[in-house]
């Protein structure tokens, strides 16, 4: 067993304080109101929501954020879980119990003697994934679908990328990177016609809804997360978009009192300086 540094506290304790914690703000006497008026479906956008501040954490490296982010989303699995023991469902025990046996399952080359090496993990963890999956089919008395357990409330980008990635397993995909461009090509052909004739926002967004799609099965084809190239994106064009406030509130100004000339000159004078870097 790894030794622990004198200073961390006990696993053991700490998860037994969060529990009783979560039990106490749910308690329906002397809790907290805000949080006994919680269900699954209000608290669902907290949990996503700390999901990426684990990300943006990592992303930056900043491990004293980390640890504190690490656990707000720990704080969200100890909320859902009381909420689940309140239904008489299941408890934080049985959600580690569950991990703890599916991830001993997923590793019988670890936990058991079936031998296997990094290249074959990925296509062992499919295949007993795929499993799973069609036992849960079977047990609803239903066949099993390509597109199973595609959770509906993934972030959109995310959920494009993985429905692509299980039809590509059954060979519904392109087989040249350069039709992706041109499909591209054509729903950028779309949402103009659309515009022009000025058609209904409805129609539009679905011929944007194609475009992005598109766009991820690119992404998909070079490897490239289109989640985390967007990311990356949003904090480019805040850091840029910063630069140029800067450069405005230096003489005495502010965005909204600039022409788009004299931002465009400053947003490109801030491309120069990244490059220079």
């Amino acid at each position: 067993m790894t030794d622990r540094p004198d200073e961390s506290p006990d696993a053991g304790d700490a998860t037994r304080r969060l529990i009783e914690v979560m039990a106490r703000l749910r308690d329906p006497q002397a809790g907290c109101p805000w949080d006994i008026e919680q269900n699954f479906r209000t608290i669902a956008p907290y949990t996503i929501e700390e999901a990426y501040e684990v990300a943006d954490a990592i992303e930056r490296d900043a491990m004293d954020e980390l640890k504190d982010e690490l656990g707000d989303l720990l704080f969200q699995v100890a909320f859902h879980s009381r909420m689940a023991e309140e239904r008489g469902a299941f408890d934080f025990a049985g959600v580690a119990a569950g991990i703890v046996d599916k991830m001993i399952r997923r590793h019988p080359h670890v936990f058991g003697d079936q031998p296997v090496d990094a290249d074959g993990m990925p296509a062992q963890w499919e295949r007993q994934k795929a499993e799973e999956r069609a036992a849960k089919a079977a047990s609803e008395g239903r066949a099993a679908g390509a597109l199973d357990g595609i959770a509906a409330g993934l972030p959109s980008l995310t959920r494009a990328l993985k429905l692509q990635k299980r039809a590509a397993r059954v060979g519904f995909d392109w087989t040249d990177p350069a039709d992706i461009l041109d499909k591209i090509d054509e729903e950028v052909a779309e949402i103009r016609a659309e515009i022009d004739g000025k058609a209904p926002k409805e129609r539009i967004e679905d011929e944007i809804g194609d475009l992005l799609f598109c766009a991820v099965n690119l992404a998909r084809r070079y490897e490239v997360d289109p989640d985390a190239a967007l990311r990356r994106t949003n904090a480019k064009f805040e850091r840029r978009f910063r630069h140029l406030e800067a450069a405005l509130k230096a003489v005495g100004r502010d965005p909204a009192g600039a022409s788009l000339d004299e931002m465009e000159a400053l947003w490109v004078a801030a491309k120069q300086a990244e490059r220079v870097a």
